[in-house]
């Protein structure tokens, strides 16, 4: 019986022991799920937190602005500009130096990789569309009917003279 003790002494196991360590292991298991528990429902609340704030940004983003008629078009309708058709590297001053008139100067500016643009007193507009149409234009005084986004208009006609 003594060598019994010593044995469960030495392993550390007796019957009273296994019944600390029971208790001792459902405490930990209480405390394990708890901690589970928690950063299950942080979790929960974080991604409701993210999906209400992603549907507030939605509900944002799609009221029209101010001044605009809930049931207009997105689309802008064209409008006519006035100016003179150069490239945006040189805009209305070109080089006196190069001896080239303002229309060879656009040209090769934009052969260059430069875009055509209007240029309307203090105002620049980079045009895009038909570059054969802006090609014969270039450097002449002219209305320029089409859509614009920011600073470039879509240009969907060229009207020469004026």
């Amino acid at each position: 019986m003594a060598e019994h003790m010593q044995v469960q002494r030495r392993s550390g196991f007796s019957s009273r022991g296994n019944q600390l360590n029971g208790k001792q292991a459902q405490t930990g298991m209480k405390t394990r799920h708890f901690w589970i528990e928690l950063v299950s429902l942080s979790v929960a609340i974080a991604c409701g937190l993210a999906l209400l704030i992603a549907l507030g940004v939605a509900a944002v983003a799609a009221e029209p602005e101010p001044g605009q008629a809930a049931g207009s078009s997105s689309a802008p309708a064209e409008q006519t500009y006035e100016g003179v058709i150069t490239d945006a590297h040189c805009g209305a001053k070109h080089q006196a130096s190069i001896s080239k008139t303002a229309a060879d100067c656009t040209r090769s500016c934009v052969h260059a990789g430069s875009q055509f643009a209007l240029v309307d007193g203090d105002k620049t507009y980079i045009l895009s569309g038909d570059m054969e149409r802006l090609k014969r234009a270039a450097g002449l005084r002219v209305k320029v009917v089409g859509t614009r986004s920011g600073d470039t208009i879509a240009v969907s006609s060229i009207i020469s003279g004026s």
